[in-house]
């Protein structure tokens, strides 16, 4: 089969973001809001379990009170983590995961389109783009990230999105993804996988992946397209 788009998760697979953005990002928006909440590494790997920044803040918030915070409230913080995330970008460098770059360069020379699908917000992409690869934004055919879609991953909902917005079917496309939430929902778009753990997601159950390696170097448009 030809191989028309490659569509790309964000947060952990084109870069390594969790732990030393997002995460420092929500706690420094806790402690702007008042609240006594501070997110470490290991219990952020946790409720990376749960996907969207808003769906994360509320997951937790039921499990430290009995009183629900308000929708507003739930956006209020995490607008306030975007820019705390954002102004992290811009202060400390966050690249490319090893190989990234590479492929996605190759992709373009061979006019095989890009595409994101993706839980977070649009402007965390942008933000990370940015500066980890300038006019890289505009690389993408399509964007799908935050609120595009009602169900979040591990649903198929944001990939059959970017798949409809491209004008292409699963099979003209690979996903590339660093989680199990992520895997299951290309696979239930129907979109062959391929993976590249990370420290958080290490253990995770890939099944169903076509390849899942350790990192993205080495990962080159012609092994991809072997695995059509």
């Amino acid at each position: 089969m030809p191989l028309h788009a490659l569509i790309f998760d964000v947060d952990g697979t084109l870069a390594d973001t969790e732990r030393d953005g997002h995460r420092v990002a929500f706690n420094r928006a806790f402690a702007d809001a008042g609240l006594d909440w501070d997110w470490d590494v290991d219990l952020y790997g946790d409720l990376l379990k749960v996907t969207g920044g808003k769906e994360r803040i509320q997951h937790y918030a039921a499990l430290r009170s009995p009183h629900p915070l308000s929708r507003d409230f739930i956006a209020q913080l995490h607008a306030a983590k975007n820019r705390h995330y954002e102004a992290l970008l811009a202060h400390n460098d966050i690249p490319l995961r090893p190989g990234v770059r590479e492929l996605l360069e190759e992709a373009r020379a061979a006019g095989v389109r890009l595409a994101i699908a993706t839980t977070t917000s649009p402007e965390n992409v942008s933000a990370l783009l940015s500066h980890a690869l300038p006019d890289g934004e505009h690389w993408f055919d399509v964007i799908g990230a935050g609120d595009v879609v009602a169900a979040k991953k591990p649903a198929p909902d944001i990939y059959e999105w970017v798949l409809k917005k491209l004008g292409l079917g699963p099979r003209d496309c690979v996903a590339f993804e660093d989680s199990e939430n992520g895997v299951r929902s290309a696979m239930g778009a129907g979109l062959k996988t391929i993976v590249a753990r990370n420290a958080y997601t290490r253990n995770h159950d890939f099944t169903g992946a076509v390849l899942v390696v350790e990192e993205w170097a080495g990962v080159d448009l012609g092994a991809v397209r072997r695995l059509v």
